[in-house]
């Protein structure tokens, strides 16, 4: 099986990388350690300022890097490093992951059995918490959000078993079909990061493909970039609550019929008054702000990228968006006035979908 990666041929691994000098060793020799048909690696760099390319000079001659002049992001570098692949199937790995020896075995065999499969994306636990799930793919929340699958949930105790069919991946590690992807646009740079991977999983998902998650294919997390990554802390960081406010807004109208933004608009308003009030208490209301005048900024953008999209739809939302679970970092749920709140906001946005998703159409797409 791993000599011909099940019927896929070789693999090409892009790591996308900024400022990852302390992630890239354990990253690359993980990679190192693969069992499967490897093409090359080729690590993006994202405009770095510490000493990662003469990191990657020094220990990884047999690297191929890509130095970017500007830092625009993971969705920009792994559209650069699927574009400079020789291979139909990309691994495409954050420079924060460590990949497990099976992992790419696994990978291309349940891709090679599901033809229609454009990602596969391994199980991620916690670098630090190896016993806990971290992303396992997931469903489109309604709100313009993954509901997470297995979220946090101790590895034993997590659901599924071997190659899963999940609406949406998580972009810690993901093979995938380059053609496919690259096709459809790939990722979409505007995002710069998060809701990025949200977005190519609707768009793929919105053409009939699918995305599949592999359970016992075991991916460790690491700690993420700083003042970007977040998990623990008292302060949410102030790039990620701009992202979340312009990005979320920025998929929604790109990608969701104006119908189903209209059905929708009571739960879309109610988390956006959640959020806002979260904004509020960390300190991030200007944040929050930037962040929508940045996608009324760019919305000329957003609606010509939403005519292309919609066109080539085949899938409509009602066949594809859920109502819940909300799903948030545990950290961020402590104290009980805040535990309270949080399932408040998941009644309340699971209750109006069960209203709105009947005047939703499913099936195929109707024309925009």
């Amino acid at each position: 099986m791993s000599a011909a990666n099940s019927g896929l041929g070789p693999v090409t691994i892009v790591v996308c990388n900024y400022d990852g000098v302390l992630h890239l060793p354990p990253c690359l020799d993980a990679l190192a350690a693969l069992r499967g048909e490897v093409a090359e690696v080729i690590v993006v760099d994202d405009a770095s300022t510490d000493a990662s390319l003469e990191l990657l000079r020094a220990r990884y001659p047999g690297v191929r890097v890509i130095a970017r002049e500007r830092n625009e992001g993971p969705a920009a570098a792994r559209n650069a490093g699927m574009r400079a692949a020789a291979t139909r199937w990309v691994l495409a790995v954050d420079n924060d992951a460590v990949l497990a020896p099976d992992v790419l075995e696994l990978l291309c065999a349940a891709a090679a059995r599901e033809p229609a499969a454009v990602l596969v994306q391994p199980r991620s636990v916690l670098d630090g918490e190896p016993g806990r799930v971290h992303y396992d793919g997931g469903s489109f929340h309604y709100a313009g959000l993954i509901a997470l699958r297995n979220f946090y949930r101790p590895l034993e105790q997590a659901a599924g078993a071997g190659a899963r069919e999940v609406d949406c991946a998580v972009s810690v590690a993901l093979l995938a079909d380059r053609e496919r992807v690259l096709e459809l646009g790939g990722y979409d740079e505007r995002y710069f990061i998060l809701f990025e991977d949200l977005d190519l999983s609707f768009r793929l998902r919105a053409r009939g493909w699918k995305v599949l998650s592999v359970a016992e294919a075991l991916v460790r997390h690491r700690a993420g970039t700083e003042g970007l990554s977040y998990r623990e802390g008292p302060h949410y960081p102030r790039r990620r609550a701009f992202y979340h406010s312009r990005n979320r807004w920025r998929f929604l109208v790109k990608c969701y019929r104006p119908w189903t933004l209209v059905c929708a608009a009571p739960g879309l308003v109610l988390y956006e008054v959640a959020w806002l009030a979260f904004a509020l208490a960390g300190g991030n209301l200007g944040a929050w702000c930037a962040g929508k005048w940045a996608f009324l900024r760019e919305l000329p953008d957003v609606l010509r990228r939403r005519a292309d999209f919609q066109r080539a739809r085949r899938l409509s939302d009602g066949a594809l968006l859920s109502g819940g679970p909300l799903t948030v970092t545990p950290s961020l749920a402590r104290g009980a006035a805040r535990a309270s709140a949080l399932r408040l906001l998941d009644a309340g946005l699971r209750a109006w979908w069960s209203l709105a998703r009947r005047l939703v159409p499913r099936g195929s797409s109707e024309d925009p």
